[in-house]
């Protein structure tokens, strides 16, 4: 089964991704976790070029193909791999990122966005992805106050506020693929509420 999580700025899925991993393990799973950008050598590499503070030039065309790289190599060496041995796979971030932050994010065309990120994942889509939804100006404050700050968090509220809307636009077009979880919650309730989401797609 392959699980993504979703989320603007400063929603908490990150620190989310390890106790649900835990929480599948102690149920029998092989579970493996990783993320986007990155989750291989090269993607890694990429990682560093896209959220460098260096690189505010960057046009988002440019952004967009560098993220369908490491995502292509993502999927070719880790994911596809491990759901074939029959695991989980949990990652923060996958392709609907690219539609929410590239497509309505920084307003780019979303038709040949997307054929762009179907031709990066030779069409492998999540069974399952958890929504960890927050108002964009707590999160930024969130943001503020720790973690790894890079190119993408130096954006105008707006941007952020035209992601949040475009992950709307990608629950309403497939439903029965999210679960919307409310990102204001303790960070207990919130894994609570996506343990519950997780378990009864896996059949245990």
């Amino acid at each position: 089964m392959f699980i993504t999580l979703e989320g603007t700025e400063g929603c908490g899925k990150t620190s989310q991704v390890a106790p649900l991993a835990e929480y599948l393990r102690l149920q029998g799973w092989d579970v493996l976790t990783t993320r986007e950008p990155g989750g291989t050598p090269i993607g890694e590499q990429i990682r560093d070029v896209l959220h460098s503070l260096d690189n505010t030039e960057m046009h988002a065309r440019t952004e967009i193909l560098l993220f369908q790289a490491a995502r292509a190599q993502h999927v070719e060496q880790v994911i596809r791999p491990h759901l074939g041995r029959g695991g989980v796979v949990i990652c923060d971030r996958y392709a609907d990122s690219t539609v929410a932050y590239q497509g309505y994010g920084r307003e780019q065309p979303l038709e040949p966005l997307q054929a762009l990120v179907d031709y990066a994942t030779g069409g492998l889509k999540p069974d399952l992805t958890l929504l960890l939804d927050l108002d964009v100006e707590v999160g930024l404050r969130r943001r503020a106050n720790g973690g790894e700050w890079n190119r993408l968090d130096a954006l105008e509220v707006a941007f952020y506020q035209r992601v949040r809307q475009g992950y709307y636009e990608l629950v309403r077009a497939e439903p029965e693929r999210w679960v919307v979880i409310d990102a204001c919650l303790s960070p207990s309730a919130v894994q609570q509420a996506m343990q519950e989401a997780v378990l009864p797609r896996l059949g245990k």
